[in-house]
């Protein structure tokens, strides 16, 4: 918790309050400034449960891959993105399928975020050294059948969860990287193993949200200069409409309401694998960009902008990071 009267630390806590019948878990982050203290406050409707993959925008056909994957007895899942891209939501939205008697499941969270029924959640506790690590080699002389690492923020814990996907476990976790393609490379960057990366990885799904365009402005427009260059080089039919919110009061005159999610999906296959275990970068690559099942996320957010869902402007700032040598948006 909070001491309110220390104002010279940061601090985090948390705390809950009941709004018109709906439990609001806070999660509350302050930190000292020059004239008092900077205060932020995640609201996380506890009342809502836990959204259907279906809920987060998934694609049906991304859905049935990834199910397929969860049926696998063993292997590490991976859930990527920057913060804020609704990673959590995801994992969360995996363990609810994944939550059915006889199937016993352990979580290791920083904090944790929701409370599931028949599921073993552990919160982390820097201050008496309960850590990631030391929670984990625990958890795995538990007999869990599902194993989720609410971050892989170090190579003890990274080759720890890899480890444990070998032995009969299926472990879920996430990782601060823009697209799934570089996730193999920063797990191998922070010292796992490139044979440990190749046989315990089955798949990585990289996220983010886009703003949905407000349906009470929404307006068909022409793009401009610097959008049609950007159409161009990413080789998008010139067939494509466009559109965007011209603001109203029913979105503050912001042109946006809502968010939604876009995803890729990355299967590891034997190709995959194959270069993984050279330590091979640039081979990998070119395999999972030129697998005909992989899409990268700016691709699901044009087919998104094609449909008046977002704005081009969101499309083209969730594909800053894509290949530019990866053969156009697919």
């Amino acid at each position: 918790g909070l001491d309110i009267s220390e104002k010279r630390l940061p601090q985090d806590g948390r705390f809950q309050i009941r709004v018109k019948g709906q439990t609001i878990d806070v999660r509350m982050s302050t930190m000292p400034v020059q004239f008092g203290e900077s205060v932020v406050m995640r609201l996380l409707n506890q009342s809502n449960g836990i959204l259907e993959l279906e809920a987060t925008g998934m694609p049906a056909d991304v859905v049935k891959r990834l199910r397929r994957i969860m049926q696998s007895p063993h292997g590490m899942v991976l859930v990527t993105g920057p913060t804020g891209s609704g990673k959590t939501t995801t994992l969360y939205g995996v363990l609810s399928e994944l939550n059915q008697p006889g199937v016993k499941i352990i979580t290791v969270e920083d904090p944790v975020e929701y409370r599931l029924p028949r599921i073993n959640q552990v919160q982390i506790n820097h201050k008496i050294g309960l850590d990631f690590a030391s929670v984990l080699r625990t958890s795995l002389r538990q007999d869990p059948d599902v194993l989720m690492v609410g971050e892989m923020r170090d190579q003890e814990t990274a080759e720890m969860g890899l480890r444990g996907a070998l032995t009969g476990h299926l472990v879920l976790s996430t990782l601060h990287t823009n697209d799934a393609v570089s996730s193999t490379l920063r797990l191998i960057d922070m010292g796992a193993a490139p044979y440990l990366v190749a046989s315990a990885l089955r798949a990585i799904l990289a996220q983010r949200l886009v703003r949905r365009i407000c349906p009470h402005c929404k307006a068909r427009y022409q793009p401009d200069e610097l959008e049609q260059t950007w159409l161009t080089h990413f080789q998008a039919p010139s067939s494509l409409q466009f559109f965007r919110g011209m603001g109203c009061q029913s979105c503050n005159y912001s042109g946006y309401k809502g968010r939604i999610g876009v995803f890729e999906l990355l299967v590891i296959t034997k190709p995959l694998a194959d270069a993984l275990r050279r330590n091979d970068p640039d081979a990998f690559a070119q395999a999972a960009y030129g697998d005909a099942d992989f899409r990268t996320l700016g691709s699901m957010a044009l087919d998104y902008a094609s449909q008046g869902i977002t704005t081009l402007d969101e499309v083209i700032r969730v594909s800053e990071y894509v290949e530019l040598d990866s053969g156009g948006v697919r």
